[in-house]
């Protein structure tokens, strides 16, 4: 068994403790035992899990593994804390807010030989599976995702091309690696209203553009639009419900990785593919902050 701990208390910590308090059964996921948690507020104890300090979870010899769900701000010194403290840890998305601190965490679990993997629940859905399917051996023209939503702190959530690099992600796992060619952004902060928008380039120079765009009482959604040769593609697909929740098939991959069911080859392709995502990420970043030219 190993002893796990689970770092913030907030949705998804809660999932984090269900799923780890009620396995799938016969899973892979009954290998990590809960011990406690770890929050900023004091709450005693939570589902009869015991609220221990940060410092006793990195200390402990019986916590093997850590589970951070904290704010996006935190991602980086907590993953960091407990690598160099000898866990393997699982991380909500993303890795951190800045392209060099993620490919030094990697470094750091490689030299610590432990387990880092990174939560993107986006890949596992049954609607992004079917989506794979449809754009499978298709060959693109060009393409839009244009994802909406209500307003996040940034502060704590981080750029929207951090904050949204689930978006990113399918993009990169669809059409492979990307190159930015420009990227914008719209404010108004007096609506908390924001708007980013990246144009790439695929490997066989295709264009595909990239929306993020947050307002109070936007509805969650996102709109694709994929034109290949053969066709254009104008909505994400149905799709079936997903037998297994998606926190717990989450879970199972990383105690699959800690229990060294998964190849060295595709832990190899995982890690590229998120280390890409948070490099584009930042070069979207910089796009955005650039100074607007002001031509006389």
């Amino acid at each position: 068994m190993f002893g796990t701990v689970v770092i913030g208390i907030g949705i998804a910590g809660s999932v984090r403790i269900r799923d780890l308090l009620n396995p799938l059964p016969s899973s892979p996921a009954e290998h990590l035992k809960l011990l406690g948690f770890v929050s900023r507020r004091p709450l005693r104890d939570v589902h009869q899990v015991k609220q221990i300090s940060l410092q006793e979870a990195q200390d402990s010899k019986e916590i093997h593994a850590a589970i951070i769900s904290t704010d996006n701000q935190n991602h980086e010194e907590s993953v960091r804390a407990f690598l160099k403290g000898g866990k393997h840890v699982l991380v909500e998305y993303p890795l951190a807010l800045c392209a060099k601190a993620a490919h030094e965490l990697w470094e750091l679990a490689e030299q610590k030989g432990k387990i880092l993997h990174v939560e993107n629940i986006a890949l596992l859905t049954e609607e992004y599976k079917e989506l794979k399917k449809e754009v499978a051996g298709k060959e693109l023209v060009k393409g839009t995702l244009h994802f909406t939503g209500g307003p996040l702190n940034e502060e704590r959530s981080g750029f929207p091309a951090f904050s949204g690099i689930p978006r990113l992600t399918w993009l990169v796992d669809l059409f492979g690696d990307l190159t930015v060619t420009s990227a914008t952004r719209e404010e108004q902060k007096e609506k908390n209203y924001s708007r980013m928008t990246a144009h790439f380039q695929t490997a066989d120079k295709r264009p595909l553009t990239w929306i993020e765009e947050r307002a109070p009482g936007m509805k969650r959604d996102k709109k694709i639009n994929f034109c290949f040769k053969s066709g254009c593609l104008e909505s994400l697909p149905e799709a079936p419900r997903a037998a297994v929740r998606l926190f717990m098939q989450d879970l199972i991959l990383f105690a699959r990785k800690v229990l060294g069911q998964v190849s060295k080859e595709e832990m190899a392709a995982e890690k590229r593919q998120i280390l890409l995502c948070l490099d584009l990420a930042e070069q979207i970043q910089m796009h955005c902050e650039q100074p607007t030219k002001i031509h006389s």
